[in-house]
């Protein structure tokens, strides 16, 4: 299993970054995927995830009308959109796919720094 999230960066309050994750070694469209999210010395918190089909997503309190996960099954890739950014979305950022019940394979992570 290999997932590999773009490079996330540096982000200003209020603006918008795109996530994308890319898998390799499983087969994509037939895994729910997802994205965690580790704050700087904070515990790993769950974001997002939506089903295989790409038919469902479910939702953080916190990303709930601001993230928009999405999947390309075609591309086997995943995508977490998010909109109006604030400080507090500083994190290490981790594709995740779900081998069973929850999500637990996950890729390297990528840093999103709002400031």
């Amino acid at each position: 299993v290999q997932l590999v999230e773009s490079r996330g960066g540096l982000a200003q309050l209020g603006r918008s970054v795109t996530l994308s994750c890319t898998a390799q070694g499983f087969t994509f469209r037939t895994t729910p995927m997802g994205w965690l999210r580790q704050p700087l010395g904070k515990a790993m918190e769950w974001v997002s995830d939506i089903s295989a089909s790409g038919a469902t997503a479910d939702y953080e309190t916190f990303a709930k009308g601001r993230f928009t996960i999405s999947r390309d099954n075609a591309k086997n890739t995943a995508y977490l959109e998010m909109n109006d950014l604030r400080s507090e979305d500083t994190a290490l950022y981790y594709c995740a796919a779900a081998f069973g019940a929850a999500l637990n394979s996950w890729g390297q992570g990528t840093q999103v720094t709002v400031s």
